[in-house]
């Protein structure tokens, strides 16, 4: 599909660029793939799961290999290395977690992060609930509103890289849009109220023209912390 054209693309975030967080099920294979390509573009990311566990795939798939969210991708290397290197290098386990260890030392879960994010991005309906569940039960302290947006992508090797690239394009856009309004509630006034409406409409229009290009379907909603 053809790229959505905000502006001409850019390499390398300003000097604040948007805090944003790209979050699937285990932080393994779609939210670390975004990471991935996000912090080589010069984005502020972390990545996030929202399961009580880590899940991988095993031998068959009734019988994942399952982590706690405290063990290291290092230790997973090694454990699945050690139950059955041929399979685990096959299916594209052990690459995987040989680029997420390159990334942090260990899976993180949404739900015990306290730091605020301009934009939360999740890759399936489930995962978007989950941290909207958890946003919404949060005190409000600094009334900072945040953009969570859902786009769905299948949990494989390839979808979650293309799922990258989108994500990455949509970053960009959104980013673009935030500093257009900051330099016009900079030089207009008005409040900060109307400078949310504002930016969640234009969201809404380009979720649209993402929805059109990419046929995936999109979801958006604004918290505030």
């Amino acid at each position: 599909s053809s790229p959505v054209h905000c502006v001409k693309p850019v390499s390398k975030m300003p000097s604040q660029p948007l805090r944003v967080a790209v979050v699937c099920s285990s932080n393994q294979n779609r939210s670390m793939e975004a990471h991935n390509i996000l912090s080589k573009r010069g984005f502020d990311v972390r990545s996030f799961g929202t399961g009580t566990h880590v899940k991988l795939p095993g031998p068959a798939p009734d019988k994942p290999n399952v982590y706690d969210f405290k063990t290291t991708y290092e230790q997973m290397y090694s454990d699945l290395v050690r139950k059955d290197k041929e399979l685990y290098t096959q299916n594209g386990i052990l690459h995987m977690l040989e680029r997420n260890k390159r990334i942090k030392p260990r899976p993180e879960r949404f739900q015990s992060c306290k730091e605020q994010f301009d934009l939360v991005i999740t890759c399936e309906e489930r995962v978007y609930d989950q941290v909207l569940e958890d946003l919404n039960s949060r005190e409000q302290e600094t009334l900072q509103p945040v953009h969570v947006i859902n786009v769905d992508i299948q949990d494989n090797h390839e979808e979650a890289t293309l799922g990258a690239f989108l994500i990455c394009e949509l970053c960009q856009c959104v980013s673009i849009t935030g500093r257009v309004f900051t330099a016009s509630l900079r030089t207009h006034g008005g409040t900060a109220i109307q400078h949310t409406d504002d930016m969640e409409n234009e969201i809404d229009e380009l979720l649209q023209e993402f929805e059109e290009k990419s046929s995936r379907p999109f979801l958006h909603t604004v918290c505030f912390y």
